[in-house]
């Protein structure tokens, strides 16, 4: 939350196309705050997207548009959506059809769980970028606290609750903890 992620990829997608290159932009339809198919950044930059559920075959749809116009890097928004198997289909198509794959996302839940699709990334990923922001004490921020409409932390529920700033707050591991009543 709040590192700049869609920032990131978007400026990605720009400077691939700057260079008369093809990208393919890619995000879960769950995730519709932008509009369906719409990636955008809190700086009020976006673009369309290619929208996808956890049943999509993603290699699939990127070999048939690759058909219609190659494609020279694919770039995945809100990745934490993407079913284990998805991330795996990624994969393939960095090993089998040497197209580059980017994904953004975060790594854990408002409740310290790992996203399934983020934890295979995790795992298989030829590079890790870690894109930092900062806890209210000015620690690194490594966590997302889900907040209600007052601003108190909300202690249990399920994994995927889409929102911004106003429902989720970027802290510190001490912090989250805190806010959680772990020690």
């Amino acid at each position: 939350m709040n590192a700049g992620k869609s920032t990131s990829l978007l400026q990605v997608a720009h400077n691939y196309e700057e260079r008369d290159q093809h990208v393919l932009l890619m995000t879960p339809a769950l995730d519709d705050r932008a509009g369906k198919g719409r990636i955008a950044s809190r700086l009020g930059i976006g673009r369309d997207a290619v929208s996808f559920t956890h049943r999509t075959d993603l290699a699939a749809v990127v070999r048939a548009r690759y058909m219609q116009q190659p494609i020279d890097c694919v770039l995945i928004d809100e990745a934490q959506f993407l079913s284990e198997e998805q991330a795996w289909q990624l994969s393939s198509l960095a090993d089998t059809d040497n197209i580059p794959v980017m994904c953004y996302g975060i790594r854990t839940d408002a409740f310290g769980n790992a996203f399934p699709g983020s934890a295979v990334l995790l795992a298989i990923a030829d590079k890790l970028v870690e894109m930092k922001t900062i806890c209210h004490c000015g620690r690194k921020a490594t966590m997302s606290l889900r907040v209600d409409e007052k601003g108190n932390a909300i202690r249990m529920g399920q994994q995927i609750a889409i929102g911004g700033n106003d429902r989720y707050v970027s802290c510190c591991r001490k912090h989250w903890k805190e806010a959680m009543g772990l020690r």
